[in-house]
């Protein structure tokens, strides 16, 4: 670390854009584990994705993506709000990425904006954003850090989604160009890749659900896009392996434990239906599995779109797997909605609000050990990252201090889980918080905060919260 960044790290108590507050939070480590105990190799890191932190949307050549004409509108964002600015990493990432070495972290996991290295999608390559993310890069190694790149993480250049998007056919080869191209322009120092980030959460609630950009509630276009996702998903792992020299490739996938409201054969349908959605429509096609139907037979009409040699490429041989847990979900047996035949129990039914984040989602850390086990018994799982775990709950500013017990809670119940399967035989071989500060959280606007930092939007100002403090203490 060269002294520009002790000086800032010693700085405290400071009221300039950053400031670490100089406080001893043992009190709050948990006497059930510590860090020895995920071993000496474990990955301790924070996962952040472009889209929502680094503004700068209009800079240097970046090219439209979807979510900025989806944030751009009107009743598409709870708050109104956009990510044109957001929480300014563009201009900010050489303090921002001191912030993870401050945690004592040593993995930054990032995205990469594909509108920022190829504006129209396709085509031409955008010197000035391969030229960021190698500063981005840089900038991680200097301190000692590992970089994670995610390919994709839901921002679709808006020109390709003007021509279907994930829905076309095409989106495939697209993709494989992008992938090509950072690939080849990083892979020399960057040797940690995943190809997509939760694919299942950007084609159902993307293309189906229309809540996230593009906004679509089509089931064509929902099972297109599925197919085509799950084929760039293994396709992108075979371009990474074949430019870059000793990678190590892999994808995340979002997953929630899914449990029956009771033992009744009605509801026990319902929830196997709603798991081969949540957690098992991309993992199984990447294993060799072909896409679960059994359980919910009107996913055979992604076959519609399933071309001669498809399945043996939608195999991807990945070396980790990325898992992604927040909640649970208790499923009872309804007739409405008349597709899925299922749906969810709500939170507040199950627990008190203490229990219930900023997004509406209860808190269960049993989930995370139950997911873990399930995506570990898949055959050719060899090695798994928890690639994002976190909570959005209200922070307390006070002065120069920003109060979360109930996100140090959170994280010390779910840690305690994660240890529990790794105890157990699954091969945990990393942990990534999401996320390392708050930032534009989807249609969910800037409300839900899940930093390790807190961000004030209007001065830029960043300030450690306790729970970044608690893994400064955790992992020092």
């Amino acid at each position: 670390m060269n002294r520009r960044d002790m000086m800032k790290l010693a700085a405290l108590g400071t009221t300039g854009s950053l400031l670490i507050p100089n406080q001893a939070y043992s009190f709050f480590l948990d006497p059930s584990f510590t860090k020895a105990d995920f071993g000496p190799n474990f990955k301790w890191g924070v996962a952040t994705a472009a889209y929502q932190i680094e503004g700068a949307y209009q800079e240097d050549g970046r090219g439209l993506s979807i979510w900025d004409t989806f944030s751009h509108q009107k009743k598409n964002i709870k708050t109104g709000e956009n990510g044109d600015v957001s929480a300014d990493f563009y201009h900010r990432y050489y303090d921002d990425i001191a912030l993870i070495k401050a945690m004592n972290m040593n993995v930054n996991r990032f995205s990469i904006s594909w509108s920022r290295i190829m504006p129209e999608g396709t085509g031409a390559v955008n010197q000035k954003g391969i030229d960021f993310y190698h500063k981005v890069i840089d900038r991680t190694l200097e301190l000692g850090l590992e970089p994670w790149i995610t390919c994709y993480h839901w921002d679709l250049p808006q020109a390709l989604q003007d021509k279907g998007g994930w829905a076309n056919r095409d989106c495939i080869g697209w993709f494989n160009d992008y992938v090509d191209v950072i690939s080849k322009a990083y892979g020399d120092k960057v040797k940690n890749w995943m190809v997509l980030n939760e694919p299942m959460a950007f084609v159902a609630v993307g293309y189906l659900m229309g809540i996230h950009a593009p906004g679509y509630r089509n089931f064509k276009k929902f099972y297109a896009a599925t197919h085509h996702a799950a084929m760039a998903q293994a396709e992108g792992a075979r371009v990474i392996r074949s430019n870059v020299s000793g990678s190590n490739v892999g994808s995340t996938f979002s997953c929630s434990a899914v449990m029956p409201k009771t033992n009744a054969d009605k509801h026990v349908k319902a929830a196997a239906k709603m798991d081969s959605l949540v957690n098992r429509l991309f993992i199984e096609p990447a294993v060799g599995k072909g896409y679960p139907v059994n359980d919910w037979k009107l996913l055979e009409n992604i076959y519609k779109y399933v071309q001669p040699g498809d399945e043996e490429k939608l195999v991807a041989n990945f070396d980790f797997i990325g898992i992604q847990n927040y909640t649970r979900i208790m499923v009872k047996h309804s007739l409405w909605p008349p597709i899925l035949w299922a749906n969810q129990v709500k939170p507040k039914n199950l627990v008190g609000p203490e229990d219930i984040t900023d997004m509406g989602w209860e808190v269960y850390p049993e989930g995370i050990h139950q997911v873990l086990k399930q995506f570990a018994a898949y055959p050719g799982i060899d090695k798994i990252i928890v690639t994002e775990n976190g909570a959005a709950f209200p922070d307390t500013v006070e002065g120069n201090s920003v109060h979360d017990a109930k996100r140090v809670d959170f994280y010390k119940k779910y840690l305690a889980q994660v240890l529990k399967a790794k105890q157990e035989g699954v091969n945990i071989q990393g942990y990534f918080c999401w996320t390392l500060m708050d930032n534009f959280e989807w249609a969910e606007g800037y409300k839900p905060r899940f930093g390790l930092v807190h961000v004030d939007f209007e001065t830029q100002k960043r300030t450690m919260k306790d729970s970044g403090l608690w893994f400064k203490e955790f992992l020092k």
